[in-house]
This record gives C-alpha cells, sequence and structure tokens, in this order.
C-alpha cells in the first residue's frame, strides 16, 4: 500500500529533513510513526498525501509513484486518503453534520448518498448524537472525532493521521485510539505520526522512530521507546 525506496527530502538545499528513507507498510496494516520535533514525522506524511515530492528517491502509494505526478491527477488521488491534523480545521459556521457531509459534496456526491454515509461515519466515531453541534460547542475529543469522520466519509484506502491527539487529554487520547483501531478492522491502512507514548505504548503495534530525518527503529508490536536489553542473569 506504501513504499518508499532511498527517499531523501532537503530544504533550502541544505537542511535534510528525511534522509535514506526506504520502508513498506502494507494494505490494512496499523503504523505509529513516532520521533522528537523535528525529527521529520510530519514530512513523511506531507509525501504521503503529494503534499511535497522527494528530493531523491521513491515514493509509492497505492501502486502510484506520487513523486511523478501530475497536478492534474493529485485532487483525485487524494480523494483515496483520510487526512487528519492536530488542530482539527472544522469549519466554525457549519455543524458536525455539515463539516463531514462537505467532504462530499466537494467530489460531487449526490443527496442521497450523503444522507446514506454521513450518520454511519458519525455513528462509527461516537458522535451520532451531535449532528447539529457547532465546533464551537464541542470538546476536543468530539472535534477530533468530527475530523476522523470527515477524513473517512469518502471511504478512503488509507487514513494518515498528523497527531491527532496532540492537544487531548490521557484518556480522551486513548478514546480516539480505540476509533482509529475500529478504523483499521474494517480494513483501512491507518499511519499514525505521534508524541503520544500513552497511546502507542497501549496500543502495540508496529512502530517506526524516525531520528534526524532517518528510520532508527521498526518494531512490531513496539513501544513508544525501544525495550532495553534484559541484563545477563548474576552469577
Amino acid at each position: 500500500m506504501i513504499e518508499l525506496r532511498n527517499v531523501d527530502v532537503t530544504y533550502g538545499g541544505e537542511l535534510d529533513a528525511l534522509r535514506d528513507i526506504t520502508l513498506r507498510v502494507q494494505q490494512g496494516e496499523f503504523v505509529f510513526v513516532v520521533g522528537a520535533t523535528g525529527a521529520g514525522k510530519s514530512t513523511l506524511l506531507r509525501l504521503l498525501y503529494r503534499d511535497i515530492v522527494p528530493t531523491a528517491g521513491t515514493v509509492i502509494v497505492a501502486g502510484r509513484d506520487i513523486g511523478r505526478m501530475s497536478s492534474r491527477d493529485i485532487p483525485r488521488f487524494r480523494r483515496s486518503l483520510g487526512v487528519v491534523a492536530q488542530d482539527f480545521g472544522l469549519l466554525r459556521d457549519r455543524n458536525v453534520y455539515e463539516n463531514v457531509a462537505f467532504a462530499m459534496r466537494v467530489i460531487g456526491a449526490g443527496r442521497r448518498e450523503i444522507r446514506r454515509r454521513v450518520p454511519d461515519v458519525l455513528e462509527l466515531v461516537g458522535v451520532i448524537h451531535r449532528p447539529d453541534a457547532f465546533p464551537d460547542e464541542l470538546s476536543g475529543g468530539q472535534k477530533q472525532r468530527v475530523a476522523i469522520a470527515r477524513a473517512l466519509v469518502n471511504e478512503p484506502q488509507i487514513l494518515l493521521a498528523d497527531e491527532p491527539t496532540g492537544m487531548l487529554d490521557p484518556e480522551t487520547s486513548l478514546g480516539i485510539a480505540e476509533i482509529l483501531d475500529r478504523i483499521n478492522e474494517r480494513g483501512t491502512t491507518v499511519m499514525v505520526a505521534t508524541h503520544d507514548k500513552h497511546m502507542v505504548d497501549h496500543a502495540r503495534r508496529r512502530v517506526i522512530q524516525i531520528e534526524h530525518g532517518r528510520v532508527v527503529r521498526d518494531e512490531p508490536d513496539g513501544a513508544y521507546e525501544a525495550s532495553s536489553p534484559e541484563e545477563p542473569d548474576a552469577c
């Protein structure tokens, strides 16, 4: 579903954001990308939804070399993705239902399809009871649930989430993690860039750690921090 081959991203010809990244994510996987601020996590996600292109190397998403994609093909390509940001990005003058429906209207979905699909995703993320609420009337956790619903409503193959719990308390973060897990169980490939140690340790999914633009750890069923080697038994 996702493959990067020897990918570099350099800003201004000097600053290496990513260096020699090679990795694969299979269809239906759930992957956390962890690392310090500035390590390259967000740059990696931006590559995947074609916000930037690699300086070197190849990025394949859903079978397409997106570095060679023409600008006219980008909007159609992005319809196969769902993207969730830390700051929610909801339209403040539209209620919950309208925020989610808007994502369908921009791709030309009809009213009947919107009426069928929007309640389904609102129920999936746990806000079916608040369709008429406006963003300013919602808690942070509810706003993020709506943002996830909007990212899901067009049934993307891949969900990319950049710090989706960065503005939430630990208990609320676990609720968001459970939603992401349910989405993954339905067959969607999920990749989450995060600083949220509690969420990563609780989920025990694949963990890719980036430091200074390089992958330094890729561990199945991993934790936020690498496990220390066991101490030898005392003699």
